[in-house]
């Protein structure tokens, strides 16, 4: 045998066996889709590709229209999977936000942060003035923009009402946890920081930039955001992808991870006016209780959600890749934020796909 040949048939050995030892190619994560800022082009993803079951399906959509829903989205990696109405509703029809759009005014402050427009660690006063409570100086001074975010004002929580006389001393800044209206004074704090409207900063720094529509309403004493419910998931789209757009960053991570995090050592479950689950405890709204366990025990323990009066929901899971939309009205009692339906509901969610 020449030794030529003897070098080929050593080659050809060694590739065979190189090919033979080789692992499968890992199949390549679905990237993040977003859609077009504008028109109605979305892409979708089905059910049976994603090797979900098929016949959890029909039993969720009974439970989503028995219980007053009037809109149910379900997307992953951003592509729609699920889009559902009910009751009359529609794509194009706007529908209140309730207190889940309370994460919208969360995420300004951030961007107002990140502008070096406002510094959340600052005092309310230092922006809006004095005497907007009804509070000493020296107690109303210890009241910052974060203490807002987090619901840790120390505020008498037995109104809504925001005017000065109604914002009561209960607490200290900081020492007591209590869902309060009064975070809306955020808005104020932006505004005046910005020289702009609240309406006209939200609108170019968020709305417009990821292709949302609605609009801001006056309900009494509640500012309350109405939108598609498309748009709602658009707002969850960014969340999940950490505060960017595609590649442009709406909102800093860092800001991002502090607000979707337990922010105070009172309500574990609560970040920046968002609801955190999968913690060890957690209070309701008007409750001085701890709760020990999760908030929703059948739902991901890594989901943030943004809670609204009549089960207006966002669901954000980060390692599923899903942002889930509800919207509709109570779907059994008239409640702040947190009802029994969330945990029914995430058994139905659950369903198509374990």
């Amino acid at each position: 045998m020449t030794k030529n040949l003897c070098i080929l048939l050593i080659l050809f050995a060694f590739s065979a066996c190189s090919k033979d030892s080789t692992e499968p190619t890992p199949t390549p994560e679905p990237t993040l889709y977003f859609p077009p800022l504008s028109g109605t082009n979305w892409e979708t993803q089905s059910i049976s590709d994603l090797k979900w079951n098929q016949n959890a399906v029909q039993p969720l959509l009974d439970y989503l229209e028995l219980k007053n829903s009037k809109s149910f989205i379900i997307l992953v990696n951003g592509r729609i999977v699920m889009e559902n109405y009910f009751n009359g509703h529609n794509a194009s029809t706007n529908w209140y936000w309730a207190s889940a759009g309370k994460t919208l005014t969360a995420t300004i402050t951030g961007i107002a942060q990140q502008e070096n427009l406002i510094s959340i660690n600052n005092k309310v006063s230092q922006y809006i003035g004095t005497g907007w409570t009804s509070e000493t100086i020296a107690k109303e001074n210890l009241i910052t923009c974060k203490h807002l975010l987090t619901m840790t004002s120390g505020l008498d929580d037995s109104t809504d009402d925001v005017d000065p006389a109604s914002l009561i001393y209960k607490a200290d800044a900081g020492t007591r946890w209590a869902y309060h209206n009064v975070y809306v004074k955020l808005q104020d704090v932006v505004a005046q920081a910005s020289g702009q409207t609240w309406e006209n900063y939200f609108n170019t720094k968020l709305r417009d930039k990821i292709g949302m529509n609605g609009n801001w309403v006056q309900l009494g004493v509640n500012s309350v955001y109405t939108s598609t419910s498309r748009s709602m998931a658009r707002f969850g789209l960014l969340m999940l992808n950490k505060g960017k757009w595609n590649n442009e960053i709406i909102l800093n991570e860092a800001y991002f991870n502090e607000a979707t995090n337990t922010s105070q050592n009172i309500n574990l479950g609560y970040g920046y006016l968002w609801w955190l689950n999968g913690k060890s405890s957690y209070h309701l709204p008007q409750s001085q209780l701890t709760l020990p366990g999760s908030i929703i025990p059948t739902a991901p323990n890594d989901m943030f959600m943004a809670l609204g009066k009549n089960d207006q929901k966002i669901y954000v899971v980060p390692s599923k890749n899903m942002v889930i939309i509800r919207m509709g009205d109570a779907a059994d009692d008239v409640n702040l934020a947190l009802s029994d339906f969330d945990e029914t509901l995430w058994e139905k969610i659950s369903a198509l796909y374990q």
